[in-house]
């Protein structure tokens, strides 16, 4: 055969030593491809998954370990609530008060240059048995302090609410990964057959920075994705049209049910065309369910009070609603209810904890929208036996800095420590773990991340954070990526 018939590469074949160099690199090849497969066999041979009936998805499914709750109730606070304003008490900041902060000289945050340190804007005091120091900016929720797991060592990846929003609700600071609710669906299903298995309820005001992105369900089935409501808005499009009869509306439903199932049978891996499914059944079901959910008319006075759903102030009224609205939908199974606070449509801190120019003002409007109607939820919870299997978490995307802004009255963005709190099923009370410094602006004790947070929300529901996995475009993707641990000091 005359070597003008052969490629390049068979033409340098025929040397010997070439054809050696080639063969080497080609057995290596084989043997990455090999060792390839093998981790990725690792890697799923590790995973617990669920095994998830698609005519079916929300029936309640089994944990990794014993759970010790059942149920979450997420309340996010977008904007970034001030922790040196609230529960992190920090005596040098009135020590240092209008004076620099030591060693930061020119220091530059977020916004920009930062003027002196600043005191906080409202008095804590000791409360409680345990006498732990809170402010009076949320006097409700800080005579509560017995019943919170306080960490003050939180840490965020981002200073730009839009990521570090992502981050705290789904795990990453990018778009596009599930929310925390919807892997816990994932894994775990409802114990509701007539009601979703989660629900994001938004601010009365609107949706926080990064919007639906909180509760999306990203690349998971997209039937795990949150069902937004609130006591104002109800579900949309539940209500059969009166042009259509009871009967006709039955039969439509029952024969597009037929034909979607058999679509299902030719295309069992259409996640899209299973949870489409589900949702039509899920809302025949709500258009029974739903009005009874958020119809308070069979509520005492003495809640209806409680929840301050008929006070003055509109937006506190109407926060109120939503949190008595949470309150019924974790009572009747739901499994995650995520209930926000703050909302953007206004900007910057109008409508949201965002203090950047006049904090003061702005938190003396939000405090009291969040704090009393957030403490009747949590103390209805308690009173009702619910907290024995439930667990509370309150957070915020990161804090802000013990230090204003330069010519501004508010404190800037601070991801590099801040303060969340846990309560109820599986949690110390009164606890508080970890520490930032002397002036509330680096975690230095038992620093903590949003993975281990993650990791220690998903142990208390009974499942395992490096195993509950799903397999994405060539990736065992998981809430906590690659990172986490359980924060084993502060589970009971």
């Amino acid at each position: 055969m005359k070597d003008r018939y052969l490629s390049n590469t068979g033409r340098a074949m025929l040397d010997r030593r070439s054809f050696l160099q080639h063969a080497g690199t080609g057995l290596s090849s084989i043997a990455l491809a090999a060792l390839l497969q093998q981790d990725s066999a690792l890697a799923a041979a590790d995973s617990i998954r669920p095994t998830i009936d698609v005519k079916a998805p929300f029936a309640a499914r089994p944990a990794h370990l014993t759970p010790k709750a059942k149920r979450v109730l997420f309340v996010f606070c977008s904007g970034a609530v001030s922790h040196v304003d609230t529960f992190d008490y920090k005596p040098a900041l009135y020590k240092y008060d209008g004076q620099p902060l030591p060693g930061g000289d020119k220091l530059i945050t977020f916004q920009g240059e930062q003027g002196n340190v600043t005191k906080p804007l409202w008095d804590f005091k000791p409360r409680g048995q345990s006498g732990k120091y809170a402010s009076d900016l949320l006097p409700h929720l800080s005579e509560m302090v017995d019943d919170f797991c306080f960490i003050h060592s939180m840490t965020a990846k981002s200073n730009t609410h839009g990521p570090a929003e992502c981050q705290m609700n789904t795990g990453f600071i990018l778009d596009g990964f599930p929310s925390i609710g919807s892997w816990v669906t994932y894994a775990l299903g409802s114990e509701a057959n007539d009601l979703p298995a989660y629900v994001a309820i938004p601010d009365p005001r609107g949706y926080p920075q990064v919007g639906p992105n909180s509760w999306t369900s990203g690349f998971l089935p997209a039937v795990f994705q949150g069902v937004s409501f609130n006591a104002e808005k109800p579900i949309a499009h539940l209500e059969t049209p009166s042009s259509i009869s009871k009967d006709a509306d039955h039969a439509t439903r029952e024969f597009l049910k037929f034909i979607n199932e058999k679509h299902l049978e030719r295309f069992p891996g259409d996640s899209e065309l299973s949870a489409r499914i589900a949702s039509y059944e899920m809302a025949a079901k709500l258009q029974l369910r739903a009005a009874e959910v958020g119809d308070f008319s069979t509520e005492s006075e003495a809640t209806r009070k409680m929840y301050c759903i008929d006070d003055a102030n509109k937006t506190k009224a109407a926060f109120g609603r939503n949190c008595l609205l949470a309150r019924r939908l974790l009572e009747r199974g739901v499994r995650f209810v995520h209930l926000f606070n703050g909302a953007y449509a206004m900007g910057e801190g109008v409508g949201n904890w965002d203090g950047h120019k006049v904090l003061k003002d702005q938190y003396d409007i939000h405090g009291p929208i969040l704090d009393e109607p957030c403490a009747a939820l949590f103390k209805d919870i308690k009173a009702r036996g619910l907290l024995d299997d439930t667990l509370i978490v309150w957070a915020t995307e990161f804090g802000r800095m013990p230090t204003f802004q330069k010519g501004a009255s508010g404190r800037d963005h601070n991801p590099q420590g801040f303060t969340s709190f846990l309560m109820g099923a599986g949690v110390k009370a009164p606890y508080s773990y970890g520490a930032t410094d002397d002036f509330g602006y680096k975690a230095v004790e038992n620093v903590s991340t949003i993975y281990d947070f993650h990791a220690t929300i998903l142990h208390l529901l009974g499942l395992n954070h490096e195993q509950l996995t799903f397999y994405h475009n060539g990736t065992e993707r998981r809430l906590t990526d690659v990172h986490g641990h359980v924060i084993g000091d502060i589970l009971a």
